[in-house]
């Protein structure tokens, strides 16, 4: 699955903790143009809803052999995004400048996981 569902992220704000989400990004892109259509995401995403919503890219990765996974879980990029709470984040996916450009993120992939975590102070 690709898209977030309804019920997915009425599930996400009813968990809510407060604070900032990190949500954790294992992309997999399709191999006729994926990587490329998501660049064009994240560009469009740059220009505005990034700053609109708070959000940084806390990292970004390529994903290389992975070490211990089970058989097919080995993913082409990891990026890990920071919002300042998840009614940012849901505010953002409701957006019709977000909206307009999110297909690009659902042409480019096979799969993903998307998955919030909670920051912990150590």
């Amino acid at each position: 699955m690709i898209e977030i569902e309804d019920r997915a992220l009425d599930a996400l704000l009813a968990d809510d903790p407060g604070g900032p989400v990190v949500m954790l990004n294992l992309l997999r892109f399709r191999p006729d143009g994926g990587r490329e259509s998501y660049q064009r995401y994240a560009e469009a995403l740059g220009r505005s809803v990034n700053v609109r919503y708070g959000l940084t890219v806390e990292y970004l990765g390529d994903g290389g052999r992975a070490l211990v996974a089970e058989e097919g879980q080995a993913w082409d990029m990891v990026v890990l995004v920071r919002y300042p709470d998840r009614q940012a984040f849901a505010a953002m996916l409701r957006d019709p400048e977000y909206r307009a450009v999110a297909h690009l993120r659902g042409d480019a992939l096979l799969e993903s996981v998307l998955q919030p975590t909670t920051p912990v102070g150590l």
